[in-house]
């Protein structure tokens, strides 16, 4: 780990920030009611505080996660809530075609566990089931990766690994704001932490101390191609797994929420102002969503 100069110390307040927002220094004690839902819901809000985003390949619609549901931009570009739930949906992912995986927190008067532990949908995020740690876990991060559910849990800080979503095994314990696993080796996983990438070659189960710079969030979908959104907005890239990063290019809008890389040159980032979409690694943003101002996690 290099020497912390005084710049590099400042630089990191603003992640801390963000660490302590999504997982309240590193632990939380509270989780979408799973519940049948229907059908899409027009909505006319403004949607904020996003959680997660997700390309479906079916279709390459997308999909946002927020503080009050899962999104898609109707044919206006406005947000329509997916099936009827405003659950507090937190880790979230796309595994393939119609099925994500999540975590979260039910709606105010919703009932149910405080935390749902992992939850699975099969039809789009129209309706979600409950596989495994409901009111235990809470995962701020999850990745989908080598058949496997990869997910850091706020509860107790852990990163566990589950090949059916039902058992878990439990690795390392550390501080982080995401995680990323390489797309051709299930050992290696990265993890945002205060002390910048930290980085696994063991499946989660240990880490080295986080090397700079420090990012917000990270998604790694292609070998070569791995992005990190630092906490000022800055996109960075790297083609050596993390080792060096250049910057892409900065995504507007604000304090970023959300990181999803579709290819190599294609990826989704939310910010403070809305979701941004890049088809050319970060160079140029077109907007894809408009959302409220507000962190996220």
């Amino acid at each position: 780990m290099n020497k912390r100069h005084a710049a590099v110390a400042a630089a990191a307040l603003p992640l801390a920030a963000l660490l302590t927002a999504c997982s309240g220094g590193g632990r939380s004690e509270s989780g979408p009611s799973g519940g049948s839902h229907s059908s899409d819901v027009a909505s006319d809000v403004t949607i904020s505080h996003i959680h997660g985003l997700g390309l479906d390949p079916a279709g390459q619609r997308l999909y946002v996660a927020t503080h009050e549901g899962v999104y898609t931009p109707d044919a206006d570009g406005k947000p329509r809530l997916v099936g009827d739930s405003k659950d507090d949906f937190m880790g979230f992912t796309v595994a393939r075609k119609n099925t994500f995986y999540a975590s979260g927190h039910p709606a105010p008067g919703a009932g149910g566990p405080a935390n749902k532990g992992l939850i699975k949908s099969t039809d789009g995020g129209r309706t979600w089931k409950s596989l495994s740690l409901s009111g235990e876990s809470d995962f701020h991060a999850l990745d989908h990766a080598h058949g496997t559910v990869y997910g850091y849990d706020a509860t107790n800080g852990l990163l566990r690994t589950s090949k059916d979503g039902v058992t878990w095994k439990d690795g390392a314990e550390l501080d982080a704001l995401d995680i990323a696993v390489a797309p051709d080796d299930p050992g290696l996983v990265l993890a945002a932490t205060a002390d910048g990438v930290a980085r696994s070659t063991d499946g989660g189960k240990t880490f080295a101390k986080g090397k700079r710079p420090a990012m917000a969030f990270l998604s790694w979908t292609a070998e070569d191609a791995l992005y990190g959104i630092d906490p000022s907005g800055a996109l960075h890239r790297s083609s050596d797994g993390g080792e060096t990063w250049k910057k892409a290019g900065t995504v507007p809008g604000g304090r970023p929420q959300a990181l999803t890389a579709v290819s190599s040159d294609r990826l989704l980032a939310a910010t403070e102002s809305g979701v941004y979409e890049s088809k050319d690694g970060g160079t140029s943003f077109t907007k894809r969503l408009t959302v409220a101002a507000a962190d996220g996690h």
